[in-house]
């Protein structure tokens, strides 16, 4: 009761200093609760019953060269589809369960071939997860068709996995997005002045690079499930399913934020954030 008292005290204070109003101020703690939430690994740890860090433990050491490989390629994937024909997702956001499903069943299907099947999985679930992404930025007033709303999908599979190189000052979110700030703004401006003619721009390369990187935490975490074999085998759509839930609520946070900058400004949204 005490800290709810407090939490409410807290709230009374934000929402009087930021000039925010009540219902954005609860959207944003809704955002911050989302962003800020255990690890795939955690959650996945709770709901199966099972440590995670027994499937990190059974991955063969070679098979981290295969994640980051793999993961370079969805994101790669995930770019070229993000920049042609992301505006053409027609999926209402109410509807993102059809989402879910579709990454279920690819989960199934990848859970029956064990790891082998990652590098073949990993492309299809990331592209049904972006376009899934794409419908909860269009639910916020985002305009799927600009560039900066473009890769502001593709940069949500880099809010999932924190780095040992955060900052430790900044939440997880934030840091997230200082990091990849700079790389975003140079693949704006390379996609608004050349389009996507070559995949292998400095710029493009990068960006993916920084993505793929943080995006390969929680594909290792997803890899270590299904290392385990009687979850592995059991178990493909909900480790998928877990998987897509997982970016979709990054993705729900990630658009709640943008959109609260856009009426109050960066800089007082991100100082509520950090005070609630």
């Amino acid at each position: 009761m005490g800290t709810t008292s407090k939490d409410t005290a807290l709230s009374k204070t934000v929402l009087s200093q930021s000039g925010f109003s009540k219902s954005d101020l609860a959207d944003l703690k809704r955002a911050k609760a989302l962003l800020e939430n255990p690890s795939l690994a955690a959650r996945a740890s709770a709901m199966l019953g099972t440590p995670i860090d027994r499937g990190m433990a059974m991955l063969p050491g070679r098979f981290q060269t295969t994640i980051h490989q793999a993961s370079e390629a969805a994101m790669m994937k995930a770019l070229d589809v993000a920049v042609g024909s992301l505006n053409e997702t027609a999926i209402k956001p109410s509807k993102n369960r059809m989402h879910k499903f579709a990454a279920a069943a690819s989960g199934a299907i990848g859970g029956a071939f064990g790891l082998a099947a990652l590098a073949f999985e990993l492309p299809i679930s990331t592209t049904i997860m972006l376009r899934s992404i794409a419908d909860i930025a269009k639910s916020e007033g985002e305009n799927i068709q600009y560039i900066d709303t473009k890769l502001a999908c593709l940069t949500v599979f880099a809010l999932g996995g924190r780095s040992n190189k955060d900052d430790a000052a900044e939440s997880g979110y934030f840091a997230a997005r200082i990091a990849m700030a700079s790389a975003v703004t140079e693949a704006t401006k390379y996609l608004a002045e050349k389009g996507f003619t070559k995949a292998g721009a400095p710029a493009l390369v990068r960006l993916v690079s920084l993505i793929s990187t943080r995006f390969g935490i929680v594909v290792s975490e997803k890899a270590a499930m299904q290392a385990v074999p009687i979850i592995g085998a059991a178990s493909g759509a909900l480790i998928n399913t877990l998987f897509i839930e997982h970016f979709q609520n990054m993705a729900r946070g990630h658009f709640v934020v943008r959109r609260l900058e856009k009426i109050y400004g960066a800089e007082p949204v991100k100082l509520a954030y950090q005070q609630l």
